[in-house]
């Protein structure tokens, strides 16, 4: 399956590889940063794969040798006028804001590999990510006050629960670039590697997240994120909740068994 935009405003190109999802941001002359069409383009595709029930894993990545230099801001504002007033309020819910609600609540494991530069959207959409695994030199920047205008695409929300509030305004006031070593070291990602290590990296974590229970692994993802802004006695209700519908899967069912059977268990997403 491939899902193509206008090639003059880049690519947003998905491919299905067994169970897993790819999505490739294809613009390497601009960095991979984001046209409208193609940040169109990515809601579509995670849209759909929300609904994908043959689906037990998503890719995202950068052609080339950076993830995503966010928002094409440049192109956007080459006319020199400032957005009409009403204009972002209307637009960026159902566009970069979209993105970033769709990987934090998609019932799937989602892994970006980063490369290079991840800047602004593109920081936050590897940050969103369930696991992100970085070139120990990637680069991630939140360049937002640097280039005169407020935080958005939940960059406010993501980085003081990732790293705190003191590194949070270290990225998003000082605009301070934050190197892939150091970004696993402050937990702002799951890991980093030297780069010609990335594809093996991520394709090991992905092999892992194919082959696990695919519903038991989307209900947990959601109960650690409403856990969020919950209480404990509130939390413990969800994962009451969320237990009694991964008790009712098949994967259940073949755990209890290679658990018996003192055998590794197989999984099949359902």
């Amino acid at each position: 399956m491939t899902h193509e935009v206008d090639a003059a405003d880049g690519t947003v190109t998905t491919s299905r590889d067994g169970e897993v999802l790819r999505i490739t941001l294809d613009r390497p002359s601009r960095r991979n940063s984001l046209s409208h069409s193609m940040v169109d383009a990515l809601v579509d595709a995670l849209t759909a794969a929300a609904s994908d029930d043959a689906l037990r894993a998503i890719h995202i990545q950068g052609a080339g040798g950076d993830f995503c230099a966010g928002a094409d801001w440049v192109a956007t504002n080459a006319d020199g006028q400032r957005p009409r007033a009403g204009h972002l309020v209307r637009r960026i819910p159902h566009a970069a804001h979209r993105v970033i609600d769709l990987v934090h609540t998609i019932a799937l494991p989602v892994v970006c590999g980063v490369r290079g530069w991840a800047v602004g959207l593109g920081c936050n959409l590897a940050l969103a990510a369930d696991f992100t695994i970085a070139a120990d030199d990637a680069l991630f920047w939140e360049p937002f006050a640097d280039r005169g205008f407020s935080a958005d695409s939940g960059s406010t929300w993501l980085l003081p629960r990732l790293v705190g509030l003191a590194r949070a305004k270290s990225m998003l006031l000082l605009g301070d670039k934050v190197a892939g070593s150091e970004a696993a070291d402050w937990g702002l990602i799951h890991d980093a590697v030297p780069e010609a290590e990335l594809t093996e990296a991520v394709e090991g974590l992905l092999a892992r997240l194919a082959s696990a229970p695919t519903v038991a692994i989307g209900l947990t993802k959601q109960a650690i994120h409403h856990g969020l802004h919950a209480s404990l006695a509130d939390s413990m209700t969800q994962e009451l909740f969320n237990l009694e519908l991964s008790c009712r899967t098949g994967d259940f069912k073949e755990g209890l068994a290679a658990f018996r059977e003192k055998r590794r268990p197989d999984f099949r997403g359902r």
